[in-house]
Protein backbone atom coordinates (compact mmCIF):
# COMPACT_ATOMS: atom_id res chain seq x y z
CA UNK A 1 0.00 0.00 0.00
CA UNK A 2 1.63 3.51 -0.94
CA UNK A 3 0.84 6.00 1.21
CA UNK A 4 1.41 9.71 2.04
CA UNK A 5 2.42 11.35 4.93
CA UNK A 6 -1.17 12.09 5.49
CA UNK A 7 -2.55 9.18 5.47
CA UNK A 8 -0.17 7.72 7.91
CA UNK A 9 -2.10 8.48 10.79
CA UNK A 10 -5.27 6.82 9.60
CA UNK A 11 -3.38 4.05 8.20
CA UNK A 12 -1.56 3.46 11.77
CA UNK A 13 -4.84 3.47 13.37
CA UNK A 14 -6.37 1.10 10.69
CA UNK A 15 -2.85 -1.50 11.64
CA UNK A 16 -3.95 -0.92 15.43
CA UNK A 17 -7.32 -1.91 14.87
CA UNK A 18 -6.22 -5.13 12.47
CA UNK A 19 -3.57 -5.69 15.73
CA UNK A 20 -6.51 -6.48 17.95
CA UNK A 21 -6.38 -9.86 16.60
CA UNK A 22 -9.50 -11.09 18.86
CA UNK A 23 -11.71 -8.94 18.33
CA UNK A 24 -10.68 -9.62 14.92
CA UNK A 25 -10.77 -13.50 14.84
CA UNK A 26 -14.36 -13.40 16.47
CA UNK A 27 -15.87 -11.76 13.08
CA UNK A 28 -17.39 -13.89 10.85
CA UNK A 29 -16.85 -13.70 7.14
CA UNK A 30 -19.46 -12.03 6.35
CA UNK A 31 -18.66 -9.36 8.98
CA UNK A 32 -15.18 -9.39 7.47
CA UNK A 33 -16.22 -8.57 4.38
CA UNK A 34 -18.05 -6.11 5.48
CA UNK A 35 -15.50 -4.72 7.82
CA UNK A 36 -13.30 -4.71 4.34
CA UNK A 37 -15.80 -3.03 2.04
CA UNK A 38 -15.99 -0.16 4.61
CA UNK A 39 -12.53 0.56 4.78
CA UNK A 40 -11.88 0.22 1.74
CA UNK A 41 -14.88 0.33 -0.68
CA UNK A 42 -13.88 -0.24 -4.63
CA UNK A 43 -10.20 -1.09 -3.42
CA UNK A 44 -10.54 -4.24 -2.04
CA UNK A 45 -10.21 -7.03 -4.34
CA UNK A 46 -10.79 -11.06 -4.52
CA UNK A 47 -7.90 -12.99 -6.15
CA UNK A 48 -9.70 -15.80 -7.25
CA UNK A 49 -8.25 -19.54 -8.55
CA UNK A 50 -12.21 -20.54 -8.81
CA UNK A 51 -12.02 -23.23 -6.13
CA UNK A 52 -14.64 -23.96 -3.57
CA UNK A 53 -13.83 -21.63 -1.12
CA UNK A 54 -13.47 -18.49 -4.09
CA UNK A 55 -17.20 -19.32 -4.86
CA UNK A 56 -18.16 -19.20 -1.77
CA UNK A 57 -16.54 -15.76 -1.15
CA UNK A 58 -18.02 -14.35 -4.34
CA UNK A 59 -21.43 -15.29 -3.66
CA UNK A 60 -21.00 -13.69 -0.15
CA UNK A 61 -19.67 -10.17 -1.60
CA UNK A 62 -22.18 -9.98 -4.43
CA UNK A 63 -24.60 -10.28 -1.52
CA UNK A 64 -23.20 -7.62 0.62
CA UNK A 65 -22.58 -4.87 -2.53
CA UNK A 66 -21.96 -6.36 -5.83
CA UNK A 67 -21.37 -2.96 -7.25
CA UNK A 68 -18.03 -2.94 -4.79
CA UNK A 69 -17.17 -6.39 -5.91
CA UNK A 70 -13.88 -6.82 -7.13
CA UNK A 71 -12.54 -10.06 -9.02
CA UNK A 72 -9.54 -11.04 -10.42
CA UNK A 73 -8.03 -14.22 -11.68
CA UNK A 74 -4.47 -15.58 -13.12
CA UNK A 75 -4.67 -17.09 -16.31
CA UNK A 76 -1.78 -19.39 -16.12
CA UNK A 77 -2.04 -20.65 -19.49
CA UNK A 78 -1.93 -24.22 -18.04
CA UNK A 79 -5.42 -24.35 -16.53
CA UNK A 80 -8.21 -27.16 -17.19
CA UNK A 81 -11.17 -26.49 -19.40
CA UNK A 82 -13.39 -26.95 -16.08
CA UNK A 83 -11.84 -23.70 -14.47
CA UNK A 84 -12.35 -21.65 -17.96
CA UNK A 85 -16.20 -23.03 -18.15
CA UNK A 86 -16.91 -21.86 -14.39
CA UNK A 87 -15.34 -18.23 -14.49
CA UNK A 88 -18.09 -17.73 -17.68
CA UNK A 89 -20.51 -19.41 -15.21
CA UNK A 90 -19.69 -16.98 -12.28
CA UNK A 91 -19.33 -14.24 -14.22
CA UNK A 92 -22.78 -14.62 -16.11
CA UNK A 93 -24.30 -15.41 -12.82
CA UNK A 94 -23.52 -12.82 -10.66
CA UNK A 95 -22.94 -9.76 -13.81
CA UNK A 96 -19.71 -9.03 -12.39
CA UNK A 97 -16.48 -7.85 -14.70
CA UNK A 98 -13.88 -10.62 -13.66
CA UNK A 99 -10.32 -9.19 -14.45
CA UNK A 100 -7.65 -11.81 -15.98
CA UNK A 101 -4.32 -11.64 -15.85
CA UNK A 102 -2.20 -13.06 -18.03
CA UNK A 103 2.10 -14.00 -17.53
CA UNK A 104 4.40 -12.06 -19.42
CA UNK A 105 4.61 -13.70 -22.35
CA UNK A 106 8.58 -13.28 -23.48
CA UNK A 107 9.26 -14.59 -19.98
CA UNK A 108 7.67 -17.71 -20.04
CA UNK A 109 8.89 -18.07 -23.85
CA UNK A 110 12.29 -17.64 -22.70
CA UNK A 111 11.90 -20.30 -20.07
CA UNK A 112 10.10 -22.95 -21.95
CA UNK A 113 12.92 -22.74 -24.47
CA UNK A 114 15.51 -23.51 -21.77
CA UNK A 115 13.69 -25.86 -19.39
CA UNK A 116 11.16 -27.06 -21.86
CA UNK A 117 7.57 -27.70 -21.56
CA UNK A 118 7.36 -29.85 -18.44
CA UNK A 119 10.00 -28.42 -16.65
CA UNK A 120 8.12 -28.44 -13.06
CA UNK A 121 8.45 -32.39 -12.96
CA UNK A 122 12.28 -31.89 -13.51
CA UNK A 123 13.34 -29.94 -9.61
CA UNK A 124 11.42 -27.69 -6.95
CA UNK A 125 13.62 -24.77 -8.46
CA UNK A 126 12.23 -25.63 -12.04
CA UNK A 127 8.58 -25.64 -10.53
CA UNK A 128 9.46 -22.71 -8.58
CA UNK A 129 10.28 -21.02 -11.76
CA UNK A 130 7.42 -21.89 -13.57
CA UNK A 131 5.03 -20.49 -10.35
CA UNK A 132 7.03 -16.84 -10.01
CA UNK A 133 6.51 -16.31 -14.14
CA UNK A 134 2.90 -17.50 -14.48
CA UNK A 135 1.81 -17.11 -10.82
CA UNK A 136 3.43 -14.50 -8.47
CA UNK A 137 4.80 -12.02 -11.19
CA UNK A 138 1.27 -11.27 -12.33
CA UNK A 139 -0.15 -11.12 -8.74
CA UNK A 140 2.04 -8.30 -7.60
CA UNK A 141 1.09 -6.41 -11.04
CA UNK A 142 -2.54 -6.68 -10.47
CA UNK A 143 -2.22 -6.19 -6.86
CA UNK A 144 -0.74 -2.41 -7.05
CA UNK A 145 -3.60 -0.92 -7.80
CA UNK A 146 -5.57 -2.31 -4.57
CA UNK A 147 -4.82 -1.69 -1.25
CA UNK A 148 -6.65 -4.71 0.10
CA UNK A 149 -6.74 -8.47 -1.30
CA UNK A 150 -9.22 -11.38 -0.32
CA UNK A 151 -7.95 -14.52 -0.05
CA UNK A 152 -9.74 -18.08 0.28
CA UNK A 153 -7.47 -19.36 2.50
CA UNK A 154 -8.24 -21.95 5.64
CA UNK A 155 -5.96 -22.92 8.32
CA UNK A 156 -7.52 -26.99 7.90
CA UNK A 157 -6.23 -27.23 4.19
CA UNK A 158 -2.43 -27.82 4.71
CA UNK A 159 0.10 -27.53 7.55
CA UNK A 160 1.45 -24.28 5.58
CA UNK A 161 -1.96 -22.53 6.48
CA UNK A 162 -2.33 -23.75 9.69
CA UNK A 163 -1.55 -20.37 11.49
CA UNK A 164 -3.23 -17.87 9.16
CA UNK A 165 -5.20 -14.77 10.08
CA UNK A 166 -8.30 -13.72 9.25
CA UNK A 167 -6.59 -10.05 8.31
CA UNK A 168 -3.32 -9.48 7.93
CA UNK A 169 -0.60 -7.25 6.83
CA UNK A 170 0.75 -8.64 3.96
CA UNK A 171 4.50 -7.60 3.77
CA UNK A 172 5.30 -9.18 0.52
CA UNK A 173 2.93 -6.73 -1.34
CA UNK A 174 3.85 -3.14 -0.05
CA UNK A 175 2.04 -4.61 2.96
CA UNK A 176 -1.41 -4.16 1.86
CA UNK A 177 -4.22 -5.61 3.96
CA UNK A 178 -4.57 -9.18 3.62
CA UNK A 179 -8.12 -10.92 4.75
CA UNK A 180 -8.91 -14.30 4.51
CA UNK A 181 -12.34 -14.79 5.85
CA UNK A 182 -12.69 -18.61 5.84
CA UNK A 183 -9.70 -19.27 7.86
CA UNK A 184 -11.67 -21.17 10.36
CA UNK A 185 -14.20 -22.42 8.27
CA UNK A 186 -13.78 -26.39 7.41
CA UNK A 187 -14.21 -28.41 4.41
CA UNK A 188 -17.90 -29.16 5.61
CA UNK A 189 -19.06 -25.60 6.17
CA UNK A 190 -17.50 -24.71 2.61
CA UNK A 191 -19.69 -27.13 0.62
CA UNK A 192 -22.89 -26.81 2.92
CA UNK A 193 -22.60 -23.05 1.81
CA UNK A 194 -21.81 -24.00 -1.64
CA UNK A 195 -25.53 -26.30 -1.84
CA UNK A 196 -27.57 -23.86 0.34
CA UNK A 197 -26.91 -21.36 -1.84
CA UNK A 198 -27.05 -23.03 -5.06
CA UNK A 199 -23.35 -21.65 -5.92
CA UNK A 200 -21.86 -22.73 -9.56
CA UNK A 201 -18.59 -24.51 -8.45
CA UNK A 202 -15.37 -26.74 -10.71
CA UNK A 203 -16.91 -29.91 -11.50
CA UNK A 204 -13.48 -31.06 -11.02
CA UNK A 205 -14.35 -31.41 -7.20
CA UNK A 206 -16.67 -34.22 -7.81
CA UNK A 207 -14.33 -36.06 -10.20
CA UNK A 208 -12.07 -36.05 -6.63
CA UNK A 209 -10.63 -32.85 -6.93
CA UNK A 210 -10.43 -31.00 -3.40
CA UNK A 211 -7.92 -28.52 -4.52
CA UNK A 212 -7.54 -27.19 -8.19
CA UNK A 213 -4.59 -25.54 -9.69
CA UNK A 214 -2.83 -25.65 -13.40
CA UNK A 215 -3.81 -29.10 -14.85
CA UNK A 216 -0.38 -30.12 -15.08
CA UNK A 217 0.24 -29.93 -11.37
CA UNK A 218 -3.10 -31.39 -10.10
CA UNK A 219 -4.48 -34.84 -10.06
CA UNK A 220 -7.47 -36.40 -8.20
CA UNK A 221 -6.96 -37.67 -4.89
CA UNK A 222 -6.94 -41.37 -3.55
CA UNK A 223 -9.34 -42.23 -0.98
CA UNK A 224 -7.89 -41.54 2.20
CA UNK A 225 -5.47 -38.78 0.77
CA UNK A 226 -4.72 -35.86 2.49
CA UNK A 227 -6.96 -33.01 0.27
CA UNK A 228 -3.67 -31.00 -0.76
CA UNK A 229 -2.44 -34.51 -1.68
CA UNK A 230 -3.14 -33.89 -5.37
CA UNK A 231 -1.23 -30.53 -6.01
CA UNK A 232 2.75 -30.71 -6.46
CA UNK A 233 2.17 -34.23 -5.52
CA UNK A 234 6.21 -35.24 -5.83
CA UNK A 235 7.45 -32.69 -3.26
CA UNK A 236 7.15 -33.03 -0.08
CA UNK A 237 4.55 -31.37 2.18
CA UNK A 238 6.26 -28.59 3.76
CA UNK A 239 7.09 -26.93 -0.03
CA UNK A 240 3.63 -27.07 -1.47
CA UNK A 241 3.13 -23.72 -2.28
CA UNK A 242 3.28 -21.37 -5.03
CA UNK A 243 4.85 -18.29 -3.52
CA UNK A 244 1.27 -16.48 -3.76
CA UNK A 245 0.57 -17.17 0.19
CA UNK A 246 4.46 -18.08 1.79
CA UNK A 247 5.68 -16.67 4.56
CA UNK A 248 8.91 -14.68 4.48
CA UNK A 249 11.47 -16.54 6.12
CA UNK A 250 9.88 -20.04 4.69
Amino acid sequence: MQINNDEKKAYGSLLSEIANSEKMESKSASEILKWGFEKFGDKMVLASSFGAEDVVLIDMMCKIDRNLTRVFTLDTGRLNQETYDLIDKIRKKYDIIIDVYFPNASDVEKMVASKGMNLMYESMENRKLCCELRKIEPLKRALKQFDCWITGLRREQTITRNKISKIEVDSLNNNIIKLNPLADWTTEKTWKYIHDNRVPYNELHDKGYPSIGCEPCTRAIKEGEDPRAGRWWWENDLHKECGLHWKEGK
